[in-house]
């Protein structure tokens, strides 16, 4: 899970909450068209094209819009451009398993669902050469059960993150070019992308 450092709100939600009056109230629901494309644009882009929570690459037809408090709390904004995430899994395929945003659905406990919004959850984590992720601390409770309830260490994703860290393994790379090929993998590219599964390359390879 990478920290994700939140952005301005787009002008256009903010403009299109605006338009609030007697008859109309602007709702998540009544989001649509052009202005959710650009919210959810801006998403992705703040976020470097990877899932709030696993860290697979986005794309428009496999994503969504992710409420980190579920819609239904009384006590957040659906429309709260703080609360908004951007994870992977839009339409799942027949027989795909689901993670991350689709699978935490509307489960929310602020004591034990770490949040990419937080600078101090990249170090929650720890991973391991053939893609798996756990807690860090063997005490940290809240890690574990973040782990579970997106299913972060399901198959398909540990299978993912392994093909992730397999190019760092070359033989034929010595330490500085393993340097350089980390340095460089954990910048944002001249699109704005960061690379897939940024935190387990980190873990693994980052100074």
């Amino acid at each position: 899970m990478k920290y994700i450092v939140k952005q301005e709100e787009p002008a256009a939600l903010a403009e299109w909450k605006a338009l609030k009056n007697d008859e109309w109230s602007p709702t998540y629901g009544k989001l649509s068209g052009d202005v959710k494309n650009i919210v959810k644009m801006a998403l992705m882009a703040e976020q470097g094209y990877i899932c709030c929570y696993c860290e697979r690459r986005l794309t428009d037809n496999d994503s969504h819009i992710e409420h980190f408090s579920p819609q239904e709390n009384t006590s957040t904004d659906p429309l709260d451009f703080t609360n908004l995430l951007c994870s992977c899994q839009q339409r799942l395929k027949r027989g795909e398993p689901r993670h991350c945003g689709n699978l935490k659905d509307k489960w929310f406990d602020e004591q034990l669902l770490l949040s990419p919004l937080d600078p101090e959850c990249e170090s929650r984590f720890a991973f391991t050469g053939d893609g798996y992720i756990s807690s860090a601390q063997p005490t940290d409770k809240a890690a574990t059960e973040t782990v579970v309830r997106l299913g972060l260490d399901i198959p398909k994703l540990r299978s993912l993150r392994k093909s992730a860290i397999e190019p760092f393994l070359d033989d034929s790379l010595n330490q500085d070019d393993v340097n350089r090929f980390v340095s460089g993998y954990l910048q944002r590219d001249s699109g704005g992308m960061y690379g897939e599964f940024w935190s387990t390359v980190r873990y693994l390879f980052g100074s």
